[in-house]
């Protein structure tokens, strides 16, 4: 679910940089590309999950039991990012921002191209998906460290004021990902299926490497931000910013975990348990579904950066709950064109949900952001994101799958999914206010020194 009006969707939207200076504009490109690899990466593995992993990798058992099984060690990764997110967020807090996204990008891109030399069940029996789960955990270690860092990277050089503009670059990332993936599948998806299932699928992970090198070079230009370097010259850098943060700050830990659920779990319940669906269930044509969901992925692109800029006039709060309520609304008809299985009335259906999920989705980040003080910041947010997406967002295509597996009917899945939006809303409401009421304590602590 989970391109710019001018120009290709490897561009930077140019609302977002004009008028800042260079280092937010290579801050903000930096975080964008990098990303934008990394979710590319992320993506192609549950692109493949639904597609090609269950024959390859679990043939013992019926097709639906397989991509049941194949989903798990998609759910793997998410297991992995909480590791990630307190390693990383760790090393962040107190070494800085940019070393740590150097080696999250190094660790993901090695990790993906690794993946694509898996052997199958055919070729190495129970050690194919072993293998497979293990490098799944790599990924998830790595963009577990990466979705925090970039944040701050973007919005702590951003100009004063366009904090939250700048962060949503890195949720730029994510349909750019999306795209990327999507275009290299359908590419790889002309093959007739015997190449497809041969060779085919794996091309999209080895093209990773080319991709992390050009991400590398773009990275290692940024200096770190200021931000953090007020931080380091004054002292104040924390030991163990895990024990700071769930000191001082759990409340917007569990806040955030619960205010992230749609942000992560959107992305994997089109990309890949509607793909599932409607490629398996429904029987459409992958290469329809796979250009049905490119186009939802640059509906995203296009919308996102506007959504941000509405956010910053109307408040990023309110901006958010409205979203998240309009998908709601949204939910059930959804589901009810995407089981048309009409392609026209499925790209619709998710069209609809995408532009209010991707609104909430585009100012998530720098709500986050500012939900945490600038010293344990890149433990804090990470922590709720990676929480949120072990616990919610990589179980999603796995729960969806389930409840449509042993029911026969969508109607379990269209109550699981209008759930999780409106735990979501509860949380985004709830954390807003918690944010507002430690600031408030914040200036009257300091206007009374």
């Amino acid at each position: 679910m989970n391109a710019e009006s001018a120009g290709g969707p490897m561009n930077v939207p140019r609302p977002a940089l004009a008028g800042a200076s260079r280092q937010a504009r290579r801050a903000g490109l930096a975080s964008f590309v990098g990303t934008t690899i990394e979710w590319y990466d992320f993506y192609i593995y549950g692109t493949a999950s639904a597609l090609v992993f269950g024959k390859l990798f679990f043939p013992a058992v019926s097709p639906a039991a397989g991509v049941l099984a194949s989903f798990a060690t998609f759910w793997v990764g998410f297991l992995a990012r909480p590791l990630g997110g307190i390693v990383f967020g760790h090393l962040g807090d107190r070494m800085g921002r940019k070393t740590t996204l150097v080696i999250t990008l190094l660790m993901m891109g090695v990790g993906t191209f690794l993946i694509g030399l898996v052997p199958t069940h055919a070729q190495i029996g129970i050690a194919a998906p072993l293998l497979l789960a293990l490098l799944r955990a790599v990924q998830g270690i790595a963009v577990g460290g990466e979705w925090g860092g970039a944040v701050l990277m973007a919005s702590e050089n951003a100009p004063k004021g366009r904090g939250s503009l700048f962060a949503m670059l890195v949720q730029q990332g994510s349909p750019a990902g999306a795209i990327l993936a999507t275009v290299v599948f359908l590419a790889a998806g002309t093959l007739d299926d015997a190449a497809f299932a041969s060779w085919g699928w794996r091309v999209p992970f080895l093209l990773s490497g080319v991709l992390v090198v050009v991400g590398l070079v773009i990275r290692m230009k940024v200096e770190e931000s200021d931000e953090f370097e007020q931080i380091r010259e004054s002292g104040e850098v924390v030991k163990l910013p895990i024990a700071e943060v769930l000191r001082t700050a759990w409340r917007s830990v569990l806040l955030g975990i619960g205010a992230s659920i749609m942000g992560i779990s959107s992305a994997y319940f089109t990309n890949t348990f509607v793909l599932s669906w409607t490629t398996n269930e429904l029987h459409m044509n992958r290469q329809t579904m796979l250009y049905v969901l490119l186009g939802i992925s640059v509906v995203q692109f296009v919308w996102q950066p506007l959504a941000a800029l509405i956010s910053e006039r109307v408040g990023e709060a309110r901006f958010m709950v409205c979203s998240l309520l309009v998908s709601v609304v949204l939910a059930v008809p959804m589901f009810l064109l995407v089981n048309t299985a009409q392609p026209v009335l499925v790209f619709c259906g998710i069209a609809l949900a995408t532009i209010a999920g991707s609104g909430y989705y585009a100012v998530l980040a720098g709500f986050l952001a500012r939900s945490f003080t600038s010293r344990v910041r890149y433990t804090g947010i990470s922590l709720s994101y990676q929480l949120c997406s072990t616990l919610i967002g990589g179980t999603t295509p796995f729960v969806a799958q389930a409840l449509l597996t042993a029911s026969g009917s969508i109607w379990p899945v269209v109550v699981f999914y209008t759930a999780l939006l409106l735990i979501t809303t509860v949380c985004v409401a709830a954390l807003a206010r918690l944010t507002a009421l430690r600031t408030a304590q914040e200036r009257h602590a300091a206007a009374s020194v």
